[in-house]
């Protein structure tokens, strides 16, 4: 009874907004009031799953309309309850004298409830209905400003991107009902993965639910939709960068039954999301509006996750989408306080920061450059280990985690690299917090990473298998690992010369400067490539109207 409550209160909500919501003041107290419940009702569900220690299930009349309560669906529904009432609250001030103010919560509480049905679907087509939902309501979220072209025909892009993103997920869906007959979730989980007579077909359906989490989570060459969305109102992006675009994790996750015999659509999940975490990350820093430097940081943060699938972490990409989703809600609601401020006080204060950043003054370093150097590797190599070693994780035993473990160190060398690159006067303390804060971070993201993995997953030999399948040809695998630490310690080394040498050779480097900042300020030219895309079919929809007139 109470698994039934959860999507029909977000409904009932906006069903008496749409009748009572005669005032502001009544439209956001049904609202919020509606969503503290749903809320309240997530928590409770939690609690009882605990006491029961087992699934849940409830049948509507129909298999169609089967809700299941399990460790993914419960996860997932916290934090679509926590961030959901958290955009509520703060939209009540911020939409306040909207002429909209009643559609735009009356559609927030259909979101909710789309997310939810999407997430507690224990049969696929009931999925595929609020996965579809899904882009139907953002878009009309997004196009909420109405006197604002531009926020129109970005809506309309997200709107046209995703119907593309419900074409692979509708063709597994069929693939995995003719090779089974059913679409609850239960039963194809079961015989999927004792299935090893068809590969083939099994292949296809992992490789098209990967395209599915592609578009929705905005991987390259689908990201531009999400980074060009930013004329929405705040509580939008929010809800959207926090929930929305973390879909791609939670489907992956969903059918990961389809990759217990399965390898492709892991390894094309890997280099999509390496490339777009390092096209998102890099886009990021050259933006001068801050909603958008915030959009290309999701872009990134999403290629992070979708990789981590690859990888075969399942667990970890969920932890990654819950934790990036609360963290990148608190960042867009306070981007508006952030734009506020700044329109009225557009000073700056000249820290070392803006000196650095601004003045490119520079402080002599406290310590030798070769002894910073040996505590950059060293030092969070160390701290990696050590927290591997606590939680007793076996590092060694899979490509994935090496390779996580990998791109960890290189965080943390990053960033004691970029502390002796700022030449602050106050350098040991400094560094001693750095190295303190991330031996924090490091080590809960491993302790809770590896919960989750028991929780979600408490089939080891499952999540072995999917680990497995994700392995590449060792040979393959240390080429790949020994380019990715060239590019980076290069990139260290040009870094440091420059800094010492601003003349020289380093002068003849000045087009090649000039040309990459170009090609990243116009972004890859892939907006420019579909807006020109968009042209051409608008110009072909219209002679056909033309030629159809004589019809």
């Amino acid at each position: 009874m109470l698994l039934g409550l959860l999507p029909l209160l977000p409904l009932l909500s906006a069903f008496l907004v749409f009748i009572f919501g005669r005032s502001e003041r009544a439209v956001y107290r049904i609202s919020v009031g509606f969503s503290v419940l749903t809320f309240l009702l997530t928590l409770l569900l939690l609690l009882s799953f605990l006491l029961d220690g087992g699934y849940s299930y409830l049948p509507f009349g129909f298999e169609t309309l089967e809700l299941r309560l399990d460790s993914l669906s419960l996860v997932m529904s916290l934090t679509i309850g926590f961030i959901s009432l958290l955009v509520h609250v703060y939209s009540v001030r911020y939409m306040q004298d909207d002429a909209g103010y009643k559609r735009f919560f009356l559609l927030l509480d259909l979101m909710s409830f789309s997310l939810f049905i999407t997430v507690l679907s224990g049969n696929l087509l009931l999925l595929l209905v609020g996965w579809h939902f899904i882009g139907v309501i953002l878009y009309l979220l997004l196009g909420h400003e109405t006197k604002n072209p531009s926020s129109g025909r970005y809506a309309l892009w997200t709107f046209i991107t995703h119907r593309f993103g419900d074409i692979p997920l509708l063709i597994s869906i069929l693939l995995l009902f003719y090779l089974y007959g059913s679409f609850d979730v239960e039963e194809l989980s079961r015989l999927a993965v004792q299935d090893t007579e068809n590969r083939i077909l099994l292949e296809l359906a992992g490789v098209f639910v990967v395209i599915a989490a592609f578009v929705k989570s905005a991987q390259f060459p689908f990201h531009i939709w999400l980074p060009y969305t930013m004329g929405g109102p705040t509580p939008v992006s929010a809800l959207m960068h926090a929930g929305i675009v973390n879909a791609g994790g939670f489907l992956i996750n969903r059918f990961a039954f389809v990759f217990y015999n399965s390898e492709v659509g892991l390894h094309l999940a890997f280099w999509v999301g390496l490339i777009t975490a390092i096209l998102g990350s890099t886009l990021m820093l050259i933006q001068n509006d801050i909603k958008k430097s915030l959009g290309y940081s999701t872009v990134g943060q999403m290629g992070y996750m979708i990789m981590e699938c690859g990888l075969g972490a399942f667990a970890l990409a969920v932890y990654h989408l819950i934790a990036h989703g609360i963290f990148k809600a608190t960042l867009f609601m306070g981007s508006g306080s952030v734009i506020h401020q700044a329109r009225k006080d557009p000073n700056i204060p000249e820290d070392e920061v803006y000196k650095f950043l601004v003045e490119r003054e520079v402080p002599p370093p406290r310590l030798p450059w070769i002894v910073f150097a040996i505590i950059t590797v060293s030092v969070p190599l160390a701290i990696v280990f050590l927290a591997h070693w606590v939680v007793g994780v076996d590092v060694f035993k899979y490509q994935g985690a090496l390779l996580l473990l990998f791109f960890g160190w290189i965080t943390g060398a990053q960033t004691i690299f970029s502390i002796y690159r700022l030449g602050t006067h106050g350098v040991y303390k400094l560094l001693l917090f750095v190295i303190l804060s991330f031996s924090v971070v490091v080590l809960g993201y491993v302790v809770i990473g590896h919960s989750f993995e028991k929780f979600l997953y408490p089939n080891r030999e499952f999540i072995e298998r999917v680990y497995e399948n994700a392995n590449i040809n060792p040979a393959v695998f240390e080429i790949q690992a020994l380019i990715l630490t060239l590019v980076i310690a290069l990139g260290w080394l040009f870094v440091y010369y420059r800094s010492i040498n601003r003349g020289g050779v380093l002068e003849s480097l000045g087009e090649a400067r000039v040309w990459l900042y170009t090609l990243l300020s116009r972004e890859l030219y892939v907006q420019g490539f579909f807006s020109k895309l968009d042209k051409l079919l608008s110009s072909v929809a219209t002679r056909i109207n033309r030629l159809t007139r004589w019809v």
